[in-house]
């Protein structure tokens, strides 16, 4: 990358940081069950409703409950239950239909990121229904506000309930983009460990992961606030505690909730700090070959922090010492590799890969490109690369036994 690209990523970041005690971020109001999502409807008088969720959690019998007591309290009740692992622009309009159709007030969205994504983009075309998702993606494209809605995290990993981020597969022609806006935190965030118990051991894996992800990049990222660096963490002591509990007892309640907790508070902090390269490159695979983004973000996180090196030394010794995986006494660089250790550690014992199938190389210049163009100049990364530098990290992952 050449010292103009260079001055002016870094320029657009630091102007971001600065207004970033200004920005209008917010919470969602948090409830503990499910079963307090009908007395909120209640609340906010609203009488069809559309359920955006998938059709594996709605065979396990995870969106029985919510159904029924809905159907008990005469509150209607749509649902789209055909998003896909990576939600896709199509996903979106045929929700949009159904949305439509029934006369809905409000959305819920149970599921992992995939549906609570979908119902965030869902959101934004019916307060834009003139405008297509190509013209809503990017940085602060959606300022109208959307239909209340209620999202009820299934997975602990993309702290989707909490962020200002949706991402969407345009599958025609091949890549994810991201919509950024203030607009999109849901209204309501439904923590409820009960809804992750059917989640399976590679699942519970591969979003756990992911969140760590979500803390680390937040983390060594040039954007931190001392809120941020706190909740960032919380959030990585929580996984390295709870994780392989919860992967090995997918019934363990308490480690369980720890882990929401985890996901939610890694949410907040990389909505305010941001992420970087990791996830550039992680959407860039998903886009291209489907690959969910949780393990694409696992095998991906070791290679790009060994890569910094000794730009995030620091960093990373602190949040090893959070992690109770390197010692107050050790070195920056001795605390960061044990770190760096301690995250190959858990994937190996969750038998996460250390390589991805199915990359090609022609493929790779293409999602190199698109990687730097969600990136540069938006994420606060350690160290700045252009997409001929990024194609490296495809090699370093990619299996072509």
């Amino acid at each position: 990358m050449n010292l103009f690209e260079k001055a002016f990523c870094r320029v657009f970041q630091f102007c971001f940081h600065l207004a970033l005690p200004i920005l209008p971020y917010r919470e969602p109001q948090l409830l503990d069950s499910v079963e307090e999502i009908v007395p909120l409807c209640q609340k906010l008088q609203v009488h069809s409703v559309l359920l955006v969720t998938d059709q594996g959690l709605r065979r396990s019998g995870n969106t029985k409950p919510l159904e029924e007591m809905m159907q008990t309290n005469q509150i209607h009740l749509a649902v789209y239950d055909k998003t896909s692992a990576n939600p896709t622009v199509e996903n979106v309009e045929e929700a949009r239909a159904e949305y439509i159709e029934n006369k809905c007030e409000c959305l819920i969205a149970i599921g992992g990121g995939s549906s609570m994504d979908c119902a965030k983009a869902l959101g934004a075309r019916i307060v834009y229904p003139k405008k297509n998702l190509n013209q809503l993606k990017g940085l602060l494209r959606v300022w109208r506000k959307l239909p209340p809605l209620i999202a009820v995290p299934t997975t602990a990993g993309t702290g989707s309930e909490v962020t200002i981020t949706a991402v969407i597969t345009d599958s025609r022609r091949k890549y994810k983009y991201t919509m950024n806006n203030f607009t999109m935190i849901p209204a309501y965030a439904v923590l409820d460990e009960k809804m992750t118990y059917t989640l399976p051991p590679h699942l519970t894996a591969t979003t756990g992961m992911d969140a760590l992800t979500h803390a680390v990049e937040a983390y060594i990222g040039n954007s931190t606030s001392k809120e941020t660096r706190r909740l960032a963490l919380e959030a990585t002591q929580l996984i390295f505690e709870n994780i392989e509990i919860a992967y090995q007892d997918g019934q363990n309640e308490q480690a369980r909730k720890n882990m929401l907790i985890a996901a939610y508070k890694a949410g907040i902090a990389f909505s305010k700090s941001y992420v970087g390269y990791i996830h550039a490159i992680a959407h860039s695979l998903g886009g291209q070959y489907n690959i969910p983004h949780g393990l694409a973000n696992a095998v991906l996180m070791p290679v790009l922090l060994e890569d910094y090196g000794e730009k995030v030394y620091k960093k990373l010794y602190e949040m090893g010492v959070a992690a109770h995986a390197a010692d107050e006494k050790d070195s920056y660089e001795t605390g960061a590799k044990k770190f760096i250790e301690a995250i190959k550690g858990l994937n190996e014992r969750m038998n996460i890969p250390k390589t991805l199938k199915g990359i090609q190389k022609k493929d790779i210049p293409g999602m190199a490109k698109h990687a730097v163009k969600e990136a540069n100049p938006l994420y606060p990364v350690p160290k700045l690369m252009n997409a001929k530098e990024l194609e490296q990290f495809y090699y370093k992952i990619a299996d072509w036994s």
